[in-house]
């Protein structure tokens, strides 16, 4: 008898929000949000985007705080209208 078939989606996709496995760039943040990527670097210095961290000289984001953030900004756009 044969193993049961994997499903072709990977679980923790779900959980990540289709996100990838990986820490994000700033070149994967202005892409996503279709934006320059000057503008997140002045988001990061005015402290008003997706948090980021530092790893050496390279600048990365933790796909789960990107996902927070996107949230939370979903959240504060509802209670304005």
């Amino acid at each position: 008898m044969s193993a049961p078939a994997q499903p072709d989606t990977d679980p923790r996709a779900t959980l990540r929000g289709g996100l990838p496995d990986r820490y994000l760039t700033p070149d994967d943040i202005a892409e996503m949000f279709e934006v320059p990527k000057e503008t997140v670097y002045q988001w990061r210095k005015k402290r008003i985007g997706p948090p980021g961290f530092r790893i050496g000289k390279h600048l990365r984001y933790d796909p789960a705080d990107v996902r927070a953030y996107v949230t939370s900004r979903k959240g504060a756009d509802a209670e304005a209208a």
